[in-house]
């Protein structure tokens, strides 16, 4: 049963945001047996819809968990046996599970516009990229160009457009509206996001972590300030950006996620539901030496002390699973409770420590809703 105190208590901490003038707007949705039981939004109207940056990239795991459970696409294939342009410079090598698990060996090729507004191009500049890291040895968070390429799989595939694989084999059949690629005739009620705070210093970074490090020197170019505001361009949001572009509601998010634990419209077989929501293949560390925790698409909390980096906050079962954005975006859903997460903020807070402790607090207040 949900307890309306901790509603009232969780609601009263995402308004905080916008009273605080830490984001213009913000969403927060929780979903339990298919159904909504929170649905709040604060600074904008209830019908607004949101930048979800890297949260879109579960749209993607659940259309790559179709064509795998068909045989479409094999996880052990290289990459180049389904798109050709991956032979050059030693990529022939990458695997589809490289891929979908971030270690793929490229995590920053380039690819921005123009040359990602058509398919020919996209591919041609695949075919420049090289390799920075021998593939399947370490774990780099690959925040746009791994996605580029699972969208191009998508579509040769398919023979349809990634956003469009991805409305025809997830969105229309749980429901939902177009949430990649948006045409200019359905663009009412978008948030526009926009930067806010400034990077930690080093000297607050080792008060939170123990260690001094420049984290704005770290920021990869893909998700600098800069580069996240370009999905606020109409052409970005209609071309679809498969690692980030996604554009929808908390709800949308929280629906999603209840379908990974319930999978009501039959997408997949339970051996890959299984897989894609709790087998983890990446337990690799990233640059704080936090390990991956990475199943094929997404992220597992884990009981290691972690799942609060992970964005699962600290009352999450170590059995949730999610994937989060830029900037504070939630998704997840917890199996042991039922729940599934959806937050949304139109800020793109650079004080990641502050961003962190929020992401904490939001997300440990969404999955404690059960009454005690």
């Amino acid at each position: 049963m949900i307890d309306d105190a901790k509603i009232e208590r969780l609601l009263a901490r995402v308004r905080q945001e916008v009273d605080e003038g830490l984001s213009p707007a913000v969403q927060i949705a929780v979903a339990q047996d298919s159904k909504l039981v929170v649905d709040a939004t604060f600074g904008a109207p209830d019908d607004s819809r949101f930048i979800v940056f890297s949260a879109t990239k579960g749209l993607v795991a659940a259309a790559f968990w179709q064509l795998i459970d068909r045989g479409d696409v094999s996880i052990d294939a290289p990459v180049a046996e389904y798109l050709p342009s991956f032979t050059t410079n030693g990529k022939q090598v990458v695997t589809v599970e490289q891929v979908l698990l971030h270690t793929g060996g490229f995590p920053y090729a380039p690819l921005g516009p123009p040359k990602w507004d058509t398919r020919e191009s996209r591919l041609e500049a695949f075919a420049k990229w090289r390799l920075t890291l021998v593939p399947g040895e370490t774990f780099m968070y690959h925040p746009t160009a791994g996605h580029w390429v699972l969208g191009e799989i998508l579509a040769e595939v398919t023979g349809l457009d990634h956003t469009d694989a991805i409305q025809q084999l997830v969105t229309d059949p749980l429901g939902l509206p177009r949430l990649l690629g948006i045409k200019p005739d359905g663009r009412a009620g978008i948030v526009e996001t926009v930067g806010v705070g400034a990077p930690p210093t080093p000297a607050e970074m080792k008060e939170a972590f123990g260690f001094e490090i420049d984290i704005a020197a770290l920021i990869p170019p893909d998700v600098a300030l800069g580069a996240l505001l370009t999905l606020n361009d109409p052409a970005a949001q209609e071309l679809g950006v498969p690692g980030g572009g996604g554009v929808m509601r908390a709800a949308d998010l929280a629906m999603l996620y209840q379908a990974f634990l319930h999978d009501p419209a039959g997408f997949w077989s339970e051996e890959m539901r299984a897989d894609g929501t709790g087998n983890v293949r990446n337990s690799l560390p990233d640059l704080y030496g936090v390990p991956a925790n990475r199943t094929l698409g997404l992220v597992v909390a884990g009981d290691d002390g972690h799942a609060h980096q992970r964005g699962f906050g600290r009352t999450a079962s170590p059995r949730s699973f999610g994937h989060n954005g830029a900037g504070g975006q939630l998704a997840f859903a917890d199996p042991d409770s039922g729940l599934s997460v959806g937050y949304v903020t139109a800020a793109l807070d650079q004080h990641l420590i502050r961003q962190n402790r929020r992401d904490t607090a939001i997300a440990s207040l969404a999955a404690d809703l059960l009454a005690d």
